[in-house]
């Protein structure tokens, strides 16, 4: 039975879930959307779905597992050690702002009043604190940014992969380092995209015991039952996958009964865990166990009605007892309490392993190693033409042994990616005599979304630059994961190999056209095409030393020359002249495999006595970022520019008045042939430049960097 001050607790997050979501007249009292916004005086608010259900059902759960497991301090967000909590549902995010509220984390009440409100232009002391769903850059206390159903579940399996190896490679006889577990909180939703599917999978043959999911079985969906469409037995499935089961049939009140089942879970080594717990969405509600109190703020009749059942003065309005910030208080101290006895730890422990001490100190402080630039190789025009994935994995091998933080991985293209290092382990469960949790090169199968995703979580722990590969083409099945990689500002590295018509045999179905635009619509991304071995190391020192921002290096299957004219510090600045002639009559421009095309194309123009300027482009976000003066000095404006590039033309209008590309599919077959097939070859842009020059010595020219904002 609970004790008085843990009902209090839960009837607390209960209450306060209620105003926080009527105020907001946005918010889920339930669990289970994404939700649209539009601005109305000056405030955001939410269009379609509102949730305080989900907060008010899994109050007893959350306050359990705060109250008597979760281990952090909120006055150090980044303590390494930390117990991780993700809340993958993340439209019940009332419920954590709440508890982070209550345990002391800078996340005032006036936050929680503006719950899913804009920043204002006008006031500039107040931040956004509290969005619409937990953004991990914006809050304190939050991990991972969630909301899009499944990421949150994904992000976790990173969690405690990196809490596993971590452990396996610092911690000592005596000095148990890293031994924290990663909580989730997710719902029927979650559970049915098929991103959780994947990284589940994963997670119980990885065997990760740290891990510990706490599903909030509320049979409730936006439309209606989950009878309607989600009727699988979960912990069955689960069970499949290698994870330890077990249900709590009364969430609603038996708070000894989920402790229980989380205690259990904690002793659980081998297989992570879930633990089904029943509860009713929007209890006390005159609608709970319903859909209508799963998208939308409860009236203030209903709100009153919750209160006086609970033992809350209806009048009184976001009230928090004093007991019940005096009990958080306690689970405050405890927190800063087990860091500072961590912290003892690791000073002792740096004593007598100096090295590793360092080690551990270096890498949560984002400080990469010194010197471990001068192994990124360097290439002239006499070296051998060699494809760019090969050349990334040349760089791998230079760096890997160097930069202990790289850990990488492959979804089942490991082979055709080239990204596992010759010294390379690989990160297995030890039973399995195929590598152990020290090791740094993860096998994630099919499953390039999972991999995604848990490449987030990999980078939300600290102390780690994950990154994975897949056909350039595949990064379509990750692109949810991707984009809050960008969001989030979570240093990735995507390494997406096959990346045009140029794989050849494999035909349309393989052969991405769209999908290097749309990566470079995304906000927040570095998207590199390297064009030689110069360019590709260059892009990797640029993903590396970028801390807020994931990168994608697309490579070449094909060969490609070592170029005249490249190096890695000219790849830096995004864009750069890579041949120059005087008096340019037009420049050729492009990225990767098609710079070596345009170069041709450039002494084939020359022998016709036309002047052509090449301009590498391995970078447009890195381009943009450089100075109008510098731009100009690569694009002045005057002189037309002709673009080339075998992927759609989409986008290449900001820094090309023309542009030769692909407006189909592809097709199969050897990979010269296709290029002759849709005209990417230097004869055609020879022809393209002819008619370029002509057409703009009779049209208006406009300038492709001076604009008026």
């Amino acid at each position: 039975m609970a004790s008085q001050i843990d009902q209090l607790s839960v009837n607390t997050i209960r209450t306060l879930a209620a105003d926080v979501v009527r105020k907001a007249d946005s918010g889920h009292p339930g669990i289970l959307c994404n939700s649209c916004t539009f601005n109305r005086l000056k405030r955001v608010i939410s269009c379609f779905y509102l949730f305080a259900g989900a907060p008010m059902g899994c109050a007893p759960l959350a306050h359990v597992l705060f109250s008597k497991f979760i281990i952090a301090n909120p006055e150090n967000p980044l303590w390494p050690n930390r117990d991780r909590f993700v809340l993958s549902n993340g439209h019940a995010c009332a419920l954590q702002y709440i508890l982070l509220h209550l345990l002391g984390y800078d996340l005032k009440m006036e936050d929680l009043k503006n719950f899913r409100q804009t920043d204002s232009k006008d006031d500039l002391s107040y931040t956004l604190r509290t969005p619409g769903h937990p953004e991990a850059h914006l809050t304190p206390g939050i991990e991972v940014t969630t909301g899009p159903l499944g990421q949150g579940f994904a992000n976790s399996v990173g969690l405690a992969i990196a809490q596993a190896h971590f452990a396996a490679t610092f911690n000592k006889p005596g000095f148990d380092l890293f031994t924290n577990h990663t909580y989730v909180v997710t719902g029927d939703g979650c559970l049915q995209e098929g991103i959780s599917s994947e990284a589940a999978s994963l997670a119980g043959h990885l065997q990760l015991g740290n891990l510990i999911l706490l599903y909030d079985d509320n049979h409730v969906s936006i439309d209606g039952h989950t009878d309607l469409s989600f009727t699988e037995d979960v912990l069955k499935r689960f069970e499949a996958y290698g994870w330890h089961t077990s249900f709590v049939a009364d969430g609603d009140n038996d708070l000894d009964a989920i402790s229980r089942a989380i205690e259990e879970a904690r002793k659980v080594h081998n297989k992570p865990s879930i633990i089904k717990i029943q509860t009713t969405i929007g209890i006390g509600s005159k609608k709970q166990g319903t859909d209508k109190v799963h998208g939308s703020p409860l009236e203030p009749d209903d709100i009153a009605s919750i209160k006086k059942l609970y033992g809350f003065d209806p009048d009184q309005y976001f009230h928090v007892p004093q007991e019940v910030y005096q009990k958080y208080g306690e689970i405050k101290q405890k927190g800063a309490h087990a860091e500072s006895q961590w912290n003892q730890v690791l000073e002792k422990y740096s004593q007598q392993f100096s090295k590793e001490g360092s080690e551990i100190k270096r890498r949560f402080s984002l400080q990469l190693p010194e010197n471990w630039v001068d192994h990124l190789p360097r290439y002239s025009p006499n070296d051998p033409a060699v494809a760019t994935r090969k050349l990334s994995e040349t760089v791998l091998n230079k760096i890997a042994d160097v930069l202990p933080e790289l850990i990488g991985g492959s979804a089942d293209l490991t082979t055709s990616n080239l990204t596992r290092w010759k010294t390379a382990v690989d990160f297995q469960p030890e039973s399995s005599n195929l590598g152990n949790h020290a090791g740094r090169y993860i096998r994630y199968g099919v499953r390039e979304h999972g991999m995604a995703g848990i490449m987030n979580g990999l980078s939300a722990y600290g102390g780690i630059i994950p990154f994975g590969g897949t056909f350039l083409n595949f990064i379509s099945y990750a692109s949810g994961a991707v984009r809050l990689s960008a969001l989030s500002s979570q240093r990735v590295i995507y390494i997406a190999t096959h990346d045009s018509i140029g794989l050849g045999e494999d035909g349309p179905t393989h052969q991405p056209i769209e999908t290097l635009a749309g990566l470079r619509a995304l906000p927040n991304i570095l998207v590199f095409r390297p064009a030689d071995g110069n360019e590709v190391s260059g892009a990797y020192l640029a993903a590396i030393q970028n801390l807020k921002r994931p990168s994608l290096l697309a490579l070449t299957r094909q060969n490609l020359p070592q170029l005249e004219g490249s190096s890695i510090e000219k790849t830096l600045l995004g864009g750069y002249v890579l041949q120059d002639v005087k008096e340019a009559q037009i420049i050729l421009t492009g990225t990767g495999s098609e710079i070596s095309i345009a170069v041709d194309a450039s002494k084939e123009l020359a022998k016709e006595g036309i002047k052509a300027r090449v301009v590498s482009l391995p970078s447009f976000e890195l381009f943009e970022e450089q100075s109008l003066e510098y731009k100009s000095s690569v694009f002045p404006d005057g002189i037309p520019v002709l673009s080339v590039e075998a992927l759609a033309t989409f986008g290449w209008s900001k820094f090309a008045h023309a542009s030769i590309g692909m407006t189909t599919f592809g097709s199969s077959g050897p990979y010269k042939q296709l290029y002759e097939k849709f005209n990417i070859t230097p004869k055609n842009v020879v022809d393209k430049a002819k008619k370029t020059i002509d057409f703009y010595q009779h049209n208006p020219l406009g300038s492709l960097i001076h604009k008026p904002f």
